[in-house]
């Protein structure tokens, strides 16, 4: 059983380290697996990975033919095996076949869709390739990749050479598909027109892959947001009068307060203590989650606290401060830890114990203090858990990346 925990440590290790560019420590990370259980192919297909970015090309020959005898029956892992060997035969259609194929049996493989990207944008494939590598990203939790596959040329597109004739005097524009052949025109028209992407589904690809090269980009901008607030605060009060979760204003038809009163605080303190909460639960959260569903928690996690808040308090009680948003994003980040435990191995454990002390202790520091609105606290805190089980992604049991 120790020797189980061991390996699925070093294999996690290895997976994080190829995600983050850190090829010679996924190899370390993979051989210390192999060490301990030398007939499991995804130790040998992680050294075929990490060697493949150190450039020891004949490493990776070994590990993957390893792979294959260890998994005849044409596995997961053998079949990422075989790709990596026709990556490196410069058989990139064949290795891109593979690749498909491993997406469809099993889409949460991070670095297959990372190695889809490589090769998608070998043949320029752009467009593709930049939903794989986003999606590699996501699916890694940040993870780029970086310098992971051989630097090669991209093959290039048939461009003919413009031409312009004249035929009995008269100007004649060759066709713009002239240089193409039978078979390339064939291709190209097979594929019907509503399935090419659009201009505004292109747009969308380059602003998403281009957040995703700020994975902390949302905690950034509500930080910013909630000082920027405070310091309009602190230049005229009735920023504070005109936001703050006054319940007896909210009874006469004031429901907006539910949602202001998230972005204003009492103090220095007060804010200090909630944004460097937020600087460090948010930015994994929105790692863990993605950008959109970790604004969605956020929000309504906040707008829940004061609701449940209004109804368990006097009618002439008041609340600001965006503890309720930000104890459902520490709920998102326990619900994430507790539907994972078994892929996350011991690490899991660990955190979801560090989850539960902290709660634990924020929470009897609530009731300690009259001047915290716990039911506020309560209210997120429930609120982004259940939300969390709905919203969490759901790591691959048998191949983690």
């Amino acid at each position: 059983m120790e020797a189980k925990t061991d390996i699925q440590t070093h294999i996690e290790q290895g997976n994080y380290s190829l995600a983050h560019g850190q090829a010679r420590e996924a190899a370390i990370a993979y051989a210390h697996g192999a060490q301990l259980e030398p007939d499991n192919p995804m130790v040998h297909l992680g050294l075929a990975e990490a060697n493949l970015a150190l450039g020891n090309y004949s490493v990776v020959q070994m590990a993957a033919k390893r792979v294959q005898e260890l998994q005849p029956t044409g596995g997961v892992e053998s079949i990422t095996a075989q790709a990596l060997l026709d990556l490196l035969d410069h058989q990139y259609d064949h290795a891109l076949q593979k690749a498909d194929t491993i997406v469809a049996q099993n889409p949460g493989i991070a670095y297959v869709h990372a190695m889809r990207s490589y090769l998608l944008r070998i043949s320029r494939q752009d467009y593709d390739a930049n939903l794989a590598r986003a999606r590699s990203a996501r699916l890694s939790y940040g993870g780029r990749f970086d310098g992971m596959f051989p630097a090669v040329e991209p093959i290039p597109y048939p461009t003919p050479a413009p031409y312009t004739g004249n035929y009995g005097g008269t100007t004649t524009a060759v066709p713009q598909d002239a240089g193409e052949s039978a078979q390339q025109r064939t291709e190209r028209e097979s594929v019907p027109t509503w399935s090419r992407p659009s201009g505004m589904q292109r747009q969308m690809v380059r602003t998403r892959f281009a957040l995703s090269q700020y994975p902390a980009l949302v905690t950034y901008i509500l930080i910013a947001i909630n000082v920027i607030v405070f310091a309009l605060q602190q230049v005229n009060p009735v920023v504070t009068d005109v936001g703050v979760q006054a319940n007896e204003l909210i009874t006469q038809g004031q429901y907006w307060r539910f949602f202001t009163a998230m972005f204003l605080h009492a103090n220095l303190l007060h804010i200090g203590f909630n944004m460097l909460s937020l600087f460090f639960v948010g930015r994994t959260i929105e790692v863990y989650y993605g950008k959109l569903r970790y604004i969605a928690i956020y929000l309504l996690s906040g707008l829940a606290g004061g609701v449940l808040f209004y109804f368990t308090s006097g009618g002439h009680d008041g609340a600001l401060g965006a503890s309720g948003a930000i104890f459902g994003i520490f709920g998102a980040l326990g619900v994430f830890y507790i539907v994972n435990r078994q892929s996350l191995g011991t690490y899991g454990r660990g955190a979801i114990g560090n989850w539960l002390f902290w709660i634990g202790l924020n929470l009897l520091f609530g009731l300690s203090n009259t001047n915290i609105a716990l039911f506020a606290h309560v209210g997120g805190l429930i609120a982004g858990m259940l939300l969390s089980f709905a919203l969490v992604p759901r790591l691959n049991r048998s191949r983690k990346a």
